[in-house]
């Protein structure tokens, strides 16, 4: 049974991409366990306000799952200790009396910081602006639909289409690699026919711009997969890897 719990709070603050950020210590007290975790911040921000203070800038749009926007880094896990949620899903059962928790923005050279728990995830439009798209001419929905598919393809296509880019994969690896969030993008495209006239081209652009924007390299650790809420797999990085080389054989 829910019930009203104070917390700690320690939450990163910054000013700004070229300031310097420290953590920041705030007291919650008689915090529903039912709320959700954006509910408690938007209580800690009224608070602030209400005391003068500056509120903790933090991204949120949706707060449905869907648009992952609600990137936070708590206690040590991307969109925190629940399994298979985004952070807008997260409650604060999940956490007892007395607990401290420790809020962190995403740490990659590929997600700058903008201000306290916000970062600039617009690196991961710009790589799909390189390839992640079907450029040719499939006809409409009708005639898409006529095209025979094997279902384990289809299936393969949809889990990989399930990724919402909230960078979960990024913030989990240690090298700050945005492989799975590429090879999902690649793979749900490369397994369907009206894909295949470009995956060379789009395995080849898509990894060069994701190097151009300093993401780090996938080391395997599967990190990405288990943090992932939309528990994208690691088997789409393989394939990433497959039509990569096929396009470097091809050239």
């Amino acid at each position: 049974m829910d019930k009203n719990i104070n917390i700690k709070l320690r939450i990163w603050r910054q000013k700004g991409p070229k300031e310097k950020g420290a953590f920041e210590t705030y007291e919650l007290e008689n915090v529903y366990q039912g709320s959700s975790f954006l509910e408690m911040l938007d209580i800690l921000n009224n608070k602030l306000i209400c005391e003068g203070k500056e509120p903790v800038a933090f991204d949120h749009d949706c707060r449905e799952g869907i648009c992952g926007m609600c990137s936070l880094y708590i206690n040590g896990h991307p969109h925190g200790p629940d399994e298979d949620v985004t952070t807008c899903q997260l409650h604060m059962r999940k956490f007892n009396d007395g607990d401290t928790i420790t809020i962190e923005p995403w740490r990659s050279a590929g997600f700058p910081i903008i201000k306290d728990l916000m970062v600039d995830r617009s690196a991961f439009d710009k790589i799909i602006q390189a390839g992640g798209y079907v450029s040719v001419n499939t006809g409409g929905a009708p005639d898409a639909n006529t095209i025979p598919i094997e279902k384990d393809k289809a299936d393969a296509a949809m889990d990989a289409a399930a990724c919402i880019g909230c960078g979960a994969c990024v913030a989990a690896c240690k090298n700050g690699s945005a492989m799975l969030f590429v090879a999902a993008k690649v793979s749900h495209l490369a397994l369907l026919p009206q894909g295949r006239i470009e995956a060379a081209k789009r395995a080849k652009a898509m990894v060069a711009k994701m190097d151009e924007l300093g993401f780090g390299n996938c080391t395997n650790t599967g990190a990405c997969e288990i943090e992932c809420p939309k528990n994208i797999s690691i088997t789409n990085i393989a394939r990433l890897n497959r039509e990569f080389l096929k396009a470097k054989f091809k050239d």
